[in-house]
């Protein structure tokens, strides 16, 4: 198991300050895992939940949308998506009615990139907790926001 004071040899002036940097170093070590999973894919992990969005959406978004739904509220999703677009992933549809409209949607090759992704990532990041565990992580992080 991990022990943060050991990781980054470092001692705390209080539980609090070490819970807010053990939530940060965290969420870095939870990024750099999914950074390395999906590189294998040509894809990065906010490409990965986009493609995510309109998968589950199960029609064309326009790009607010697909924005607010996001994990990681991200400045450059337009750009995230024009590498999507180029590689043929997701598709721009215009609105016939005002061209100021455009709509996103998810094309078969990208359908088919998120079939060929494992689902089991999430599951190794969380394997040393049971799912109580998980349960209370979850409360906690909630009640903190």
């Amino acid at each position: 198991m991990g022990d943060l004071a050991k990781d980054i040899n470092s001692t705390f002036p209080n539980n609090r300050v070490k819970a807010m940097l053990n939530i940060i170093y965290t969420a870095n070590w939870i990024t750099s895992c999914q950074n390395e999973f999906f590189k294998d894919f040509g894809i990065s992990p906010q490409q990965y939940n986009i493609l995510r969005i309109l998968k589950g959406a199960g029609e064309p978004l326009n790009v607010q949308t697909i924005k607010d739904r996001m994990l990681e509220r991200s400045p450059n999703a337009t750009r995230l998506m024009d590498k999507l677009c180029a590689k043929a992933y997701i598709e721009r549809l215009p609105s016939e009615h005002d061209r100021r409209v455009v709509k996103i949607a998810i094309t078969k090759q990208g359908m088919g990139l998120l079939e060929s992704i494992p689902n089991n990532l999430n599951k190794k990041l969380l394997q040393n907790l049971s799912e109580k565990e998980a349960e209370q992580l979850s409360n906690l992080l909630d009640k903190m926001r």
